[in-house]
């Protein structure tokens, strides 16, 4: 087995583990927190980095990204999601979270809107902000997953100029439908909308869930779209900020470029990140392969675990390794919940704050399965045992 306590290294977890995680939280405390396995990457991403280690030179790459980094994503995009593109409409850049802001950058500007699903990871409401645009929130279910095309083409104003899709939604783990991906693809086809299409969780799927690519449903909706994928939830080297960004055409490929800044060295993915993510899609599926399978048994101990918990209720996620429960029937917020849970159980989660994840997660928290069975039991455990206190 691939993932047990032996594959999960605690004292660099402590020590370089951040983004709340164990470098950020006391001795003692389990952080379920962001989105980060706890498990050592695969070997074959370090033996990639070690021989181009050896070599000792540590040049400048090229502004556009290694040719053989961009032709790998280009060929394992189209045989494992069928998006249909080349390498020279692939940009690689320093994680997914850049690669939304330099979208958000090219096609938004002051007095724009742009649809943004609630909830959802703040970074989408952060990326068209910070362009200068207004996010419009459109209502999820977070038990069902259920959202209103209608509502969302009411949504849409003269205005409009963006639809962000985060599938699979992170915090609720939601696997949106080919029906469901049409419907908003002819929604941007429709009134001339751009979409940004983060697929960092694309890989990170159920065994009874099914992904599609919004890309892939016809020509059309592909070129509204641009698509962005990040490395760091399905191979586990998120301190490595290796990602690309799919263009749907030239034109649109050079906009992205000249909004990335990439040609000034002012910002970058190294070309070492660029070695090992292209090490991870060329060699390293078998451990992702057996990293779903863990995470499969980890969602059901806590599936089972957390709906055991009087006042709690949780809905079973599609894709993510997340799962984002219940907890209005504490009678207590998202936050006061959380706080409880670090004080008490000493266990480290998310609140579902309007702040992490807008307004539609209050009444629930967020805890990450990408952990040890050894350690995630012990979390839920400590919580169960809190909240019988509470």
């Amino acid at each position: 087995m691939l993932f047990t306590d032996a594959h999960i290294n605690k004292v660099a977890l402590q020590q370089r583990a951040f983004n709340l995680r164990w470098a950020t939280v006391p001795e003692g405390v389990i952080p379920l927190t962001a989105a980060d396995p706890d498990f050592m990457c695969a070997p074959e991403i370090v033996e990639a980095i070690e021989r181009y280690s050896k070599e000792r030179t540590f040049a400048y790459g090229p502004p556009e990204g290694l040719l053989s980094f961009r032709e790998t994503i280009s060929k394992v995009v189209f045989e494992r999601k069928n998006i249909k593109t080349h390498a020279g409409l692939v940009l690689p850049v320093d994680s997914a979270a850049q690669g939304m802001m330099v979208i958000a950058n090219t096609y938004l500007q002051k007095g724009d809107e742009a649809l943004v699903f609630d909830p959802v990871d703040f970074l989408f409401k952060t990326t068209v902000e910070q362009a200068g645009a207004k996010a419009v929130l459109i209502p999820v279910d977070v038990a069902t997953g259920h959202f209103s095309v209608a509502q969302m083409e009411a949504a849409i104003t003269p205005a409009t100029k963006m639809i962000c899709l985060c599938n699979p939604l992170n915090p609720i783990g939601k696997v949106f439908s080919k029906e469901e991906l049409t419907a908003i693809g002819q929604l941007a086809v429709k009134h001339q909308v751009w979409i940004m299409n983060d697929e960092i969780w694309s890989d990170i799927i159920f065994p009874e869930a099914q992904f599609t690519s919004i890309a892939s449903l016809s020509t059309e909706i592909a070129d509204r779209t641009i698509t962005v994928y990040g490395f760091s939830k399905s191979f586990a080297i998120a301190g490595l900020r290796a990602g690309f960004i799919i263009a749907p055409n030239q034109n649109s490929y050079n906009q992205l470029f000249q909004a990335s800044l990439l040609a000034t060295t002012i910002t970058g993915i190294t070309p070492l990140s660029q070695v090992a993510a292209q090490a991870a899609f060329e060699h390293c599926w078998y451990w992702l392969e057996a990293f779903l399978l863990h995470l499969t048994r980890i969602r059901k101990i806590g599936l089972e675990m957390l709906n055991q918990i009087p006042g709690v209720s949780c809905h079973t996620p599609q894709g993510c390794y997340l799962v984002f429960p219940n907890i209005t029937g504490l009678q207590k917020t998202s936050t006061e919940v959380t706080e409880y849970l670090f004080q008490k159980a000493k266990v480290a989660v998310v609140p579902g704050a309007a702040k992490w994840f807008g307004p539609g997660a209050e009444g629930h928290v967020r805890i990450c399965l990408a952990t040890s069975e050894t350690i995630f039991t012990e979390a839920m455990q400590r919580i169960q045992n809190a909240v019988k206190e509470f």
